[in-house]
């Protein structure tokens, strides 16, 4: 199953949700959301700086990040980047194939 790095910074509004619901409440949601999709969650943190929750989860397939990418986008209450996770055997594998590439420079 394929695994997600999902970073979020709340709009003003999205805090103000937060701030209502505590962080225990936000988290029931987000496991709602992913294993509706069939997915899990692996990890959830809330950090400040940059990015106010910090996520690593796991769904069936890039269709369904996709999905939930563009129902919380369109709430408006979140930010969000997600950016797609490769194990140590799938790199090994991506190193294997053969790819032809000639550089523009060539």
């Amino acid at each position: 199953m394929p695994n997600f790095l999902i970073q979020a910074t709340y709009t003003s509004e999205g805090t103000k949700g937060l701030l209502k619901e505590g962080a225990s409440g936000r988290r029931a949601a987000i496991d709602q959301v992913v294993t509706a999709l069939g997915g899990t969650v692996e990890s959830v943190y809330f950090a400040f700086g940059e990015h106010d929750v910090v996520l690593i989860i796991d769904l069936p397939d890039p269709v369904s990040m996709a999905a939930i990418s563009l129902t919380v986008k369109a709430s408006g209450a979140l930010h969000t980047r997600a950016t797609p996770l490769l194990t140590v055997e799938e790199i090994d594998e991506a190193t294997r194939r053969q790819v032809p590439f000639r550089a523009p420079s060539a």
